[in-house]
């Protein structure tokens, strides 16, 4: 197996957590870590791994970090600029973004100009400059891996597809999270703390209260479309409480091949870091009889209509994902906040990014301004 020198942006978070699980199993060297405000758990994890270097978004508590590690060597770097360095570090071959938010756009970009494999778990980069993205990996040689479980799930698949591809539609899994089958009246007063109750999955905050509106999987249908080149029509998306099968994909001959596994992120984290070889994982084997039953549903577009906004938005292409996606991310934290109340999510995001003039998603400026636009918009109608 080739020993891989690995940079993990974003590791105090469920991901990059557990990304650091699997590279302490396999023996790899990590090199680098990256966070936004976490002092006390980067510390944590830099005195754990001893990294050449660490760095944080935010420039006073990576000041306060810089004391702390002091007497370990750890070079610690601040800002956007030291989280980019990171993700160019020419010793590292392979960066696991797990930053959330457009925050991990421009480490996404610069993991691709130095020619990283880079394993994604930052689904917004590809919602929002996924065009931008892809062109700037061919042009320097990268890989952009997926880390969701849904889109592991679907490149796994494609591997058996035939040269031709004959692929028909992807089939994209969601568990319907915590509020599945309630009415609108019964999600009339749920609170945040409802919201985090996830079945299956533990997740950060943000990715669960979208899991939640059903937002998270519009994000992904998204993703499927970047990623695997096809159109939204050729996404289907079906409600598997359980978790266990991932994703599906349906050839031309209408037979499907699906990937199943316990809901364990380390599976899919440590797929994209070893590709294509496979290796022992630190996961637990699945159970058939055990599980006894696995159930599918069509999803409820009525009460969520966050997955739909999602669809339409890719339909319109441009800049009409970043500006959708931007929207979200402060309506998810104001509800997180108590600001806003969970049946009025849908209607803020898609009012602000109506606001927000649609053109072509070709540079980073651009995206740039459209996540601002939607943003302000979307505090504005808040009331923030």
């Amino acid at each position: 197996m080739k020993q891989r020198t690995i940079s993990i942006l974003g590791s105090t978070g469920s991901i990059g957590t557990q990304s650091i699980d699997v590279c302490r199993m396999q023996g790899y060297r990590v090199a680098a870590l990256t966070a936004d405000k976490s002092v006390e758990k980067l510390e944590a994890q830099a005195r754990l791994l001893l990294p050449e270097v660490v760095a944080m978004r935010d420039e006073e508590s990576a000041a306060d970090l810089a004391v702390r590690l002091a007497d370990t060597g750890v070079r610690v770097l601040a800002g956007e600029a030291g989280v980019c360095e990171c993700a160019a570090l020419p010793q590292c071959d392979t960066v696991v973004n797990a930053i959330v938010g457009l925050a991990g756009l421009k480490p996404t970009l610069e993991a691709c100009k130095a020619g990283k494999r880079l394993a994604l778990a930052n689904k917004e980069t590809l919602v929002s400059g996924g065009d931008l993205v892809k062109r700037t990996a061919k042009a320097n040689g990268a890989e952009i891996l997926p880390v969701d479980s849904e889109h592991s799930a679907i490149f796994q698949c494609l591997e058996a597809a035939p040269p031709s591809r004959a692929l028909k539609r992807i089939i994209l899994t969601a568990s319907g999270g915590p509020f599945f089958g309630k009415t609108r009246d019964e999600l009339r007063d749920v609170t945040c703390a409802e919201a985090l109750k996830h079945p299956n999955w533990a997740m950060g905050a943000k990715i669960t209260v979208d899991s939640a509106t059903m937002f998270n999987k519009g994000l992904e249908l998204i993703e499927a479309v970047r990623l695997f080149d096809v159109t939204p029509d050729q996404v289907k998306v079906v409600v598997h409480r359980e978790s266990i099968l991932h994703s599906a994909v349906e050839f031309d001959d209408n037979a499907v091949i699906a990937q199943l596994g316990l809901p364990d992120m380390r599976i899919p984290i440590q797929y994209a870091i070893t590709y294509p070889e496979r290796v022992p994982s630190p996961t637990a084997a699945l159970d058939l009889a055990a599980l006894g039953k696995m159930t599918f549903f069509e999803p409820d577009n009525e009460t969520f209509p966050c997955l739909s906004l999602c669809a339409e938005a890719v339909r319109e292409g441009g800049l009409r994902p970043c500006a959708v996606n931007a929207a979200n991310e402060v309506v998810n934290l104001a509800f997180r906040q108590a600001r806003v109340r969970f049946l009025d999510i849908p209607a803020l995001i898609r009012a602000a990014a109506d606001r927000v003039p649609n053109s072509g998603a070709d540079s980073l400026d651009a995206i740039l301004d459209a996540d601002a636009q939607a943003r302000a918009y979307a505090n504005e109608s808040i009331g923030g």
